[in-house]
């Protein structure tokens, strides 16, 4: 780690900042991991699409499908690939609080810069907010690492933003990425933003977070590698301009991309996200690769419909 335990904090708003991406997990034909595949894209999103940081083996990386091992080698691909290059946020959630701990071990000896532990499922429970202080608490006095808390609606509730402003007192909480309805994350931003970094996973509400509550870190989805190439890179120019104060040339950049994202939602199948993604990867010239059962792969239908959808969509290919 490049930091202690105490300093967590200080580290992660010095240095978390800027756009991170959720890291699709591409396999091969046969399942297992195209770890030359992950080296690839961690090349293109780092040295062609400026990326800053990258969320590992999260939901969009497809770990409720891997091996605890698989997990790891995940973190240490990712470690590896970025080689100083971007920063790292490996996922260590699990229902079994003993998997988070080692996972989080883990990423800590690796190198990884933080981690990432979301909400746990919590069966027959009508209140949650002692047991979820009491989990993340646990976890925190295990490792030094620095955790980004992650509520989001298929825990089955959502964390209160006063829940959250009580654990961002917690020594090595740094961020979270906080799935919910904006006034929650507006009230959690009002609460506790001077102590963790607050951010949320929506790409269309980016920049009015930049612009109007100050947020320096985008925390994070797939849109970064999704709704950009190597030759048009305007999610990247809307956030530095936002950066810079210039608001207008910012929105008018950023509602440039609504036909990118109208194609990329419009042919995404309900029941297939992740085979769609790999797909729209797979057009931009990254490794999408396969999805793990029990995920569904697209038909050659949804892909005409899909590959349509992405060349009439005005994103830059050369």
């Amino acid at each position: 780690m490049k930091y202690t335990k105490k300093d967590a904090k200080a580290y992660s708003r010095q240095t978390m900042k800027g756009i991170w991406a959720a890291a699709l997990t591409p396999f091969t034909e046969t399942l297992a991991i195209d770890e030359e595949g992950v080296r690839r894209n961690f090349d293109h999103w780092i040295e062609d699409l400026k990326i800053d940081g990258f969320f590992v083996a999260g939901k969009q990386g497809e770990f409720f499908s891997m091996s605890l091992e698989e997990r790891k080698r995940s973190f240490d691909l990712a470690v590896e690939a970025c080689a100083g290059r971007a920063q790292t946020i490996m996922s260590c959630s699990d229902q079994n609080m003993d998997v988070v701990i080692d996972l989080a071990r883990h990423a800590q000896k690796a190198g990884a810069d933080y981690i990432v532990v979301h909400a746990p499922i919590l069966h027959f429970f009508k209140e949650q907010d002692e047991t979820l202080y009491n989990y993340y608490r646990t976890i925190a006095d295990k490792v030094d690492i620095g955790i980004a808390l992650w509520s989001h609606p298929d825990s089955g509730y959502l964390m209160s933003p006063e829940l959250c402003n009580r654990l961002a007192d917690i020594e090595n909480v740094v961020a979270i990425k906080y799935s919910v309805p904006r006034p929650m994350y507006t009230e959690l931003n009002r609460l506790a933003g001077d102590r963790i970094l607050v951010s949320t996973a929506s790409e269309e509400e980016w920049l009015d977070n930049i612009l109007e509550l100050g947020w320096q870190l985008y925390l994070c989805s797939s849109p970064p590698y999704l709704i950009q190439s190597k030759h048009d890179l305007r999610m990247r120019e809307y956030t530095d301009l936002a950066f810079r104060g210039e608001a207008d040339k910012a929105r008018a950049l950023r509602d440039s991309l609504d036909p990118v994202r109208a194609a990329l939602k419009g042919t995404r199948p309900a029941e297939k996200p992740h085979a769609h993604q790999k797909y729209w990867q797979d057009l931009l010239g990254q490794v999408g690769g396969a999805v793990r059962p029990p995920m569904l792969p697209l038909t050659e239908e949804e892909k005409r419909v899909t590959r349509a959808a992405f060349e009439a969509c005005g994103l830059k290919m050369s």
